[in-house]
């Protein structure tokens, strides 16, 4: 059986591609399917032919994008928690995300926008279900919060990166300048970093 991708398939992935590129440089609302189809160099008709409107091109971005999310959520689901699967969680989440940053700078970006689409609401519900799996059952809403906040802590390192980035010319600050990461990497390490540290104060209920 071949594995060669088909031109159907090579195609939406390109659209999936162009339309994250313009959504980001222009934003969701000002995108429009028009301009889409011209940076691809094809019709409209032939757009329409792979997805209908935005909202289902967003929804392909997600799945696609979403998927080492995905298989995290698989991964720990039906297992009993521990600060080791804990931990192996974050990682995961971690390493994904990091190979899915614009991704995560198109939320961040769009957020308005995309709050109360079926996109938005389907991203939410990976969110929800990876916090779920960072606490055990019955913690307090402390440990909760701080579940929260370890998975926010990598998607915060993207916006973070993009703003010392985008000010970097304009800084004279040396001291600044020398704190801040210069790769992607670097700062996908720092975020790891952090989100480990707070969600190893995540404990089992004492009444546990």
């Amino acid at each position: 059986m071949s594995t060669t991708q088909s031109p159907r398939s090579d195609t939406r992935a390109r659209i999936l591609d162009v339309a994250l590129e313009l959504f980001s440089e222009h934003g969701y609302e000002k995108t429009s399917l028009r301009e889409i189809a011209d940076r691809l160099g094809v019709t409209k008709a032939a757009l329409y032919y792979h997805f209908k409107t935005k909202d289902d091109i967003v929804r392909g971005i997600v799945e696609s994008m979403a998927a080492p999310m995905d298989e995290a959520i698989a991964y720990g689901e039906g297992k009993p928690w521990s600060p080791e699967l804990r931990d192996e969680l974050i990682r995961r989440f971690a390493a994904g995300m990091a190979d899915r940053a614009p991704l995560l700078r198109f939320f961040h970006e769009n957020q308005p926008a995309l709050r109360e689409s079926q996109a938005g609401l389907a991203f939410k519900d990976r969110m929800v279900r990876m916090v779920r799996l960072l606490h055990p059952p019955g913690s307090d809403f402390r440990d909760r919060l701080r579940a929260t906040m370890a998975l926010f802590s990598v998607n915060s390192a993207m916006f973070l990166l993009k703003h010392d980035l985008d000010e970097c010319e304009e800084d004279r600050d040396i001291s600044y300048l020398e704190s801040r990461p210069g790769t992607l990497q670097e700062a996908m390490a720092a975020a790891l970093e952090v989100s480990l540290e707070i969600a190893a104060r995540i404990e089992r209920p004492k009444s546990a």
